[in-house]
């Protein structure tokens, strides 16, 4: 049991394990989908499970704003947005990115919630140094009126935020023994990591019988494969972990990629129609919709097995198709079905 670190609970746990009869028909599978979309504050998300964390920590650190960072359209951010507007605290929201040309989706809630979000576009350099230089600007400018500010990583994802799925990893193999699927293999979305690192390490070190399997949703060369084992590295020095893991131990398929992180592709825009009118599900065109699409072709290559009983993580985002990109070519996709009369 790792789970002796203090968290602030504020979400609705567990989340629903739902059945998705339609579609294991259609696709000769038990499909199942975990509901981590369903958590609760600001449209809910994965991000959630592991703010309770980091609220905790920012508490005892007498911290009055979280800061955290990611693309223009970061879920991440919404999140730590609701969980500052919840708790009486600001949030400020730093991106690396251009803006969108409008105030919508994930830009919208955040500042529905209060939060000021800083757009500056690239100059080329390195992100993370980019990222440093404005993390250092902002919070300069919050402790000058009196703020204390607490940084979080993107996507919340390092040491402690990786506990929030650590423990969902442990929900979920309750749930799944009550279910009686115990071969389950779980297939999650891999962008910052944190997600899967911590249903990685919570399935392995509680001796779950759950598989696990991550599907990368941005590019996924020698440079992430490094940064995986030193993620893993990391949290076994910090927790003590007596797991040792090859690279090889890490299922991340790599061939989904698509475009690219959160392009628009009508494979993954597809995906998303066919969850939506099979099962009534809503997913996102960066991380769910692009996780299922690639569940879909794994079942249509073999590698996953007609019979194979699969939990699908829902990690929530569905304010992504309101991204003005996304949004469009949807639009043009869906306008022939809007009879006006």
């Amino acid at each position: 049991m790792l789970l002796n670190h203090e968290k602030i609970n504020f979400l609705h746990l567990p989340t629903p394990l739902e059945y998705l009869p339609t579609l294991s028909k259609e696709l000769q599978i038990e499909l199942y989908i975990k509901r981590d979309d369903l958590t609760g504050i600001g449209m809910g998300g994965n991000k959630l499970r592991k703010l309770e964390y980091f609220l905790y920590d920012a508490k005892q650190k007498g911290a009055t704003t979280l800061l955290t960072l990611g693309g223009a359209q970061t879920n991440h951010g919404r999140l730590t947005a609701a969980v500052a507007a919840k708790h009486g605290m600001k949030c400020v929201i730093l991106c690396i990115d251009e803006y969108p040309g409008e105030v919508s989706a994930n830009i919208l809630l955040d500042r529905l919630m209060g939060a000021e979000v800083v757009l500056k576009k690239s100059d080329g350099r390195d992100v993370s140094l980019q990222y440093d230089e404005l993390t250092k600007e902002i919070s300069k400018r919050y402790e000058l009126e009196g703020e204390v500010v607490y940084p979080i990583p993107i996507g919340g994802s390092n040491e402690l935020g990786m506990l929030g799925y650590y423990e969902c990893a442990m929900e979920l193999t309750k749930q799944a023994e009550t279910l009686d699927l115990e071969n389950a293999r779980v297939i999650s979305t891999v962008g910052s990591m944190g997600t899967y690192m911590g249903l990685f390490c919570g399935l392995k070190n509680e001796n779950s019988p759950l598989a696990l399997t991550g599907i990368a949703i941005l590019p996924f060369e020698e440079e992430k494969e490094i940064h995986l084992m030193n993620y893993f590295k990391k949290i076994k020095d910090f927790y003590s972990l007596p797991l040792t893991p090859s690279a090889s131990d890490f299922d991340v398929e790599t061939d989904y990629i698509r475009e690219g992180y959160n392009k628009p592709n009508q494979k993954v825009r597809e995906a998303i129609y066919k969850m939506a009118r099979k099962e009534a599900i809503i997913l996102d065109p960066c991380y769910t919709g692009k996780t299922f699409a690639a569940i879909l072709d794994m079942v249509q290559q073999g590698k996953i097995k007609k019979g194979e009983t699969i939990i699908f993580l829902h990690t929530g985002g569905q304010p992504g198709i309101n991204t003005p990109f996304h949004r469009i070519e949807m639009e043009k996709e869906l306008i022939d079905g809007v009879t006006i009369l």
